[in-house]
């Protein structure tokens, strides 16, 4: 299982981040409303329509398991503190640099 979205084949599908979980505005031209995006789209067990490609989700419980369930924020949202240490390292191995 990866916890990085779109990395390999077996990522996580249905993280807790609302952008993911609505249909784009090229599948659904109608206005969302904040309460409105909860039925049908966050609550429902389909993979989220939007794939946020490197998001870093916050992973595993105590138990080694994670259920992919875009409801338990506590494993799977992409939280900033999470992703923000990447930047750096993934910048510089990025940037070709042989210092």
């Amino acid at each position: 299982m990866s916890y990085m979205v779109g990395f390999g084949p077996n990522f996580t599908r249905r993280i807790h981040h609302r952008g993911s979980s609505l249909l784009s505005l090229a599948n659904h031209p109608q206005s969302i409303h904040c309460d409105g995006g909860f039925e049908p789209f966050f609550h429902s067990s389909n993979p989220n329509p939007n794939i946020l490609v490197g998001a870093i989700v916050e992973g595993p419980n105590q138990n080694d398991g994670f259920p992919d369930d875009r409801s338990d924020y506590s494993h799977s949202e992409p939280a900033t503190y999470i992703n923000a240490a990447m930047v750096g390292p993934l910048a510089y191995f990025a940037g070709g640099k042989s210092d």
